[in-house]
């Protein structure tokens, strides 16, 4: 059992006003692994106080200094990888081995980077008579989600300390554990009291309370999209920045001159990474009609390899979902799909054979599903692959881009001009070449309905400045 029974509020461990608690529940026992404080509002409003007051100071501190400590807090985290991946992998129900490679060495990584980035940045230049500085956009709200609940807080904190702003965090209640550790590395980094602070609870009521609280100058939210609508109209109020990075419906699109059988597997990979909980899985598979049925079968033997097990197996490749509630969502999903007509080629709504017990759900796919069905056109956040058919390029690009979304997609060709033609034509943040894979410093955010900013990179790190004109005599 971890249990925290303090929030982490102006450099010092501190009681909730609250003496409510959050459960945290194991996603592959169904048992109660943690305790976190149930914050209340009158603990987002000491927070936020907290880093009002230590903004101008931290504002004020050397770029190269601020970079130390990220330095300090990225070897913090990489000294507790194995723990970090432990409690990732319990709470969310990543398979281990997947939990150490990427939930806990990624964030370290991207807080290391981060510091270097600030340390090369140009955070001023001289146009004409005029001296233009990038400064901090001041107190800031990261609101994060669990799917990965580190990577995500250090994606915003990381750029956010190196940019001079201060941090109010609220970690999902789902899988709050890893917040506490960066907290405790924080402190230890001697990061000055208040500049970091951590406040957990559910979105209603900390959530919210953050967005509206008046001393917040911008909110960073990663979520659906239904929430950051929710937390966009709550910072109107108070005319804030805010960035979204929210849902997904991301195409791969397997171009006829494609090798199919490598399109497949990797989009079929990329579609159950971490049980599909993942905002740029690949969750519409996009094939020739001609090439339907090397498609289907393709798709059904790699969706196959990915046997249901306990996360903390050297052999498990799907996990269980993080919740009964997203469970029951992506069950219920799966039953749409059947009502609306698709055809059902493996998988299912039914629990998988021996797993009674946990979240899990089987891996499913989908064939004969056409773009306006629901399973085409809604995230489900799980291990749930739809095929569809398209007749000529045009089509393809048109089906790709057919939905709200705009996060991710990919493209395959045997010509690979061919496919980054085709990749500029879809509307999403970021698009996949040919197996093109992640790199922690190219930007990461969405068009549409998956929210507007980016992440990562020197992108991440503007996402938190503001320009100024000095007007100087000529």
């Amino acid at each position: 059992m971890i249990v925290r029974d303090q929030l982490y509020i102006n450099g010092a461990w501190t009681p909730s006003r609250s003496t409510a608690r959050i459960d945290v529940i194991e996603a592959a026992t169904e048992a109660v692994m943690g305790r976190a404080p149930a914050g209340d509002p009158a603990d987002v409003d000491a927070a936020v106080r907290a880093a009002r007051a230590a903004f101008e100071p931290w504002a004020a501190t050397p770029v190269a200094q601020r970079a130390a400590f990220l330095d300090a807090i990225a070897a913090g985290l990489k000294a507790r990888a194995d723990e970090i991946g432990r409690t990732i992998s319990a709470e969310v129900g990543t398979p281990l081995k997947l939990a150490q490679r990427i939930q806990a060495a990624l964030p370290p990584q991207v807080m290391a980077g981060t510091a270097e980035i600030a340390r090369s940045y140009a955070f001023e230049e001289t146009i004409g008579p005029t001296r233009v500085t990038l400064e901090p956009t001041g107190v800031v709200a990261c609101i994060t989600p669990w799917n990965y609940p580190l990577h995500q807080v250090v994606a915003k904190v990381a750029p956010a300390l190196a940019a001079g702003c201060t941090v109010v965090l609220k970690p999902s209640e789902l899988a709050p554990l890893t917040a506490f550790i960066l907290a405790e590395v924080v402190h230890a980094a001697g990061l000055p009291p208040g500049v970091f602070n951590l406040v957990s609870g559910a979105g209603v009521p900390i959530g919210e309370a953050l967005a509206a609280h008046p001393d917040i100058d911008m909110v960073s939210f990663t979520g659906s999209t239904r929430a950051g609508k929710r937390i966009s109209e709550l910072a109107a109020a108070g005319v804030k920045r805010v960035a979204l990075e929210l849902g997904g419906k991301s195409a791969s699109v397997v171009l006829d001159d494609a090798d199919l059988a490598r399109a497949v597997k990797a989009t079929v990979t990329q579609c159950f990474l971490n049980s599909g909980q993942t905002c740029s899985a690949l969750s519409r598979l996009l094939v020739p009609a001609a090439r339907y049925d090397e498609a289907v079968a393709l798709a059904v033997e790699a969706a196959k390899t990915f046997t249901p097990g306990d996360p903390a197996k050297d052999d498990t490749r799907l996990g269980p979902l993080v919740s009964a509630t997203q469970r029951e969502r992506v069950r219920g999903y799966i039953r749409k799909g059947v009502e609306e007509g698709a055809e059902l080629l493996t998988g299912g709504a039914d629990a998988p054979a021996g797993f009674a017990q946990g979240y899990y759900v089987q891996p499913t796919v989908f064939g004969r599903v056409r773009p306006e069905m629901t399973i085409a056109q809604e995230e489900i956040f799980g291990p749930v692959l739809s095929i569809i058919t398209y007749d000529g390029e045009d089509d393809a690009v048109r089906i790709a881009n057919g939905t709200a979304y705009g996060l991710a997609g990919a493209v395959w060709s045997a010509d690979p001009a061919r496919a980054e033609r085709i990749a500029r034509r879809m509307r999403a943040g970021r698009v996949d070449v040919n197996g093109g894979g992640f790199n922690p410093l190219a930007p990461f955010g969405g068009f549409k309905q998956s929210g507007h900013g980016r992440e990562l990179g020197r992108y991440g790190l503007e996402e938190f400045l503001e320009a100024r004109s000095l007007q100087l005599p000529a």
